[in-house]
């Protein structure tokens, strides 16, 4: 028996469309011209109406039902990792010479130089460590957030001690022994937090007979310390007077600031210009445009200094490092000095008790009438190009030779996405477009992420990704480079071929005189951009243009009783 013609608007002779074509259709896998027909074929036919909206229907059902959370480990990785792992053991010895190589670089060539820069100017390494991490403006109130990871240790190592004894646990006198223990080991492990007080307004100003509990932050356009602050003071304001007593350290941003009265602890600063007529127990690392230390002004420990002009009146009891144009020293400093800059003039009255160093551009100034413990040593600087040494080459061919290592792995574990990843990077102008979005804000993103203890670990991650992408850039730059020279291929061997050549091109370019860094950047900012822009087109689902999308009738009409999703 036939089945009945249920369509009335159907033609005499016209033929409806098969199952196949309508879910073509729906997942958008026709062309044009065949899509209209269907689109136009159903405007008019019922039966063939009602068949496209179960297919749809049945699709995006299927689709919901095939995602899951936890996207088992792709068949071709998988493969591929066990088709390398018998014969390549070796690499792993080969990543981890190259890292201890690039540890060892970066320490030989920037931690050390400015370790020993800082020691010279009276921090030694466990005080350097403590004065960045542990003392700095953006770092307090960490000790409060290490404890508490401290009670949480305790607490998690205590859950699985009793989860692995628990049956031994069984009487209750044991398990109060336990409870007795822990809660004694909290009460020693725990330390009550100070708390902190927050002073605002136009005129702020903290009176002789105030005394203030804790750390104050303090902002304002005139802001007048004059009572005792037991604890850190931060203060932001356009003019900053302190004459009273603070217990702690000064972290002052300020445009014109004085300090006449007494810093237990240390200062630091950052302001137009700065006077210092009281005493600062600890360090002070200062950066202004204009310091004056006057006669009656006191530095218990070390001053690291930066500015325009330096004005050295009054006693530094160890050590003086000075980063200035102007330097003028005419009081006393009980250490070394070292001073990079465009003069410095060692007036009659100053006294040195250590080494003095000076790099500038012309000699030291220094009058007859001053005590000092050695003759200075003056470093003339020569603004000339920097001399590149055979060591330099020999680093820029073993990082050429880790980023080739890098590329390699990439592109044979994920052949696909590399490929889509160098034609991306043919697109210049989306690429440096979303390049620059991506470096710039995606840094500056992961960094105040960071600063948040809620968003840390996001941060954190975000910010590892970025440095892989940083990576990464110059292998995909290569890649397309490689390309321009050598043509497009889509074979594994030849693609890699092209990288290692547009690799070793993008090396040598970024390591010319002059433009190396420019073009380093610009080559970062091309292949992080490309990467993104892959990125984007792999998460965007891939549609066939101009199809017509599936029509729809109103949601009154019901679907037909015998389908297998039901009616609307």
């Amino acid at each position: 028996m036939s089945e009945p013609d249920l369509d009335k608007n159907k033609r005499l002779g016209e033929k409806c469309i098969d199952e196949m074509t309508l879910l073509l259709y729906v997942e958008r896998q026709l062309d044009r011209e065949t899509a209209q027909g269907v689109s136009l074929h159903t405007q008019t036919c019922t039966r063939c109406l009602n068949l496209l909206r179960v297919l749809d229907r049945e699709s995006r059902l299927l689709t919901r039902s095939m995602l899951e959370s936890d996207e088992p480990l792709p068949a071709r990785i998988a493969e591929f990792q066990a088709r390398v792992k018998p014969g390549m053991q070796w690499i792993w010895g080969v990543v981890f010479g190259l890292a201890v190589l690039g540890v060892y670089a970066l320490y030989t060539g920037y931690i050390e130089p400015w370790q020993r820069q800082f020691e010279q100017a009276g921090f030694g390494g466990s005080d350097l460590l403590s004065l960045v991490v542990f003392q700095g403006a953006f770092w307090k109130g960490w000790q409060s957030m290490f404890t508490l990871f401290e009670v949480l240790a305790v607490m998690i190592m205590a859950g699985f001690g009793l989860f692995a004894f628990r049956r031994y646990f069984r009487r209750g006198s044991a398990m109060a022994v336990v409870l007795a223990s822990l809660s004694l080991l909290l009460m020693m492990t725990a330390a009550p937090a100070s708390a902190a007080e927050f002073r605002k307004g136009d005129n702020v100003t903290i009176g002789k007979d105030q005394v203030i509990k804790g750390d104050l932050f303090i902002t304002g356009e005139h802001v007048r310390i004059e009572g005792e602050v037991d604890g850190d003071v931060y203060a932001f304001a356009q003019q900053l007077d302190v004459s009273g007593h603070i217990n702690g350290d000064l972290i002052a941003f300020a445009q014109s600031e004085r300090v006449s009265g007494v810093i237990d602890g240390n200062l630091r600063s950052m302001a137009n210009n700065l006077t210092i007529s009281g005493t600062v127990d600890r360090s002070g690392s200062i950066w202004v445009q204009t310091l004056e230390l006057d006669s009656n002004g006191k530095i218990g420990r070390s001053l690291t200094a930066g500015g325009q002009s330096l004005t050295v009146d009054g006693k530094i009891a160890r050590d003086f490092l000075s980063f200035s144009e102007i330097t003028t020293i005419s009081g006393l400093v009980g250490g070394s000095f070292k001073g990079h800059g465009k003069s410095l003039s060692i007036a009659s009255g100053a006294e040195i008790d250590g080494k003095t160093v000076f790099e500038g551009q012309q000699p030291p100034s220094v009058s007859s009438e001053t005590k000092l413990a050695s003759q200075p040593e003056f470093t003339k600087v020569q603004h000339h190009a920097e001399e590149r040494g055979s060591g330099y080459y020999v680093w820029r061919v073993i990082w050429t030779g880790a980023f080739l290592v890098f590329g390699l792995v990439l592109a044979g574990l994920m052949p696909k996405f590399a490929a889509e990843t160098v034609e991306s990077a043919g697109q210049i102008g989306a690429s440096f477009g979303l390049g620059v979005l991506v470096f710039f804000g995606v840094f500056i993103a992961s960094l105040i992420a960071c600063i948040t203890i809620v968003g840390l670990l996001v941060g954190i991650s975000s910010l590892m990704l970025w440095f892989v992408m940083l990576f990464a850039a110059e292998v995909v730059v290569g890649g397309i480079v490689g390309h321009w020279i050598m043509g497009h291929t889509e074979e594994f061997w030849p693609f890699f071929l092209r990288v290692l050549v547009g690799v070793v091109a993008v090396r040598i370019v970024t390591s010319l005189p002059f433009i190396g860094f420019w073009a380093g950047l610009a080559v970062a900012v091309w292949g992080m951009g490309a990467i993104s822009l892959a990125l984007y087109r792999r998460l965007q689902p891939s549609l066939a243009p101009n199809i017509p999308s599936v029509p729809m009738p109103p949601m009154n009409s019901p679907l037909p009783p015998h389908t297998t999703v039901g009616g609307v």
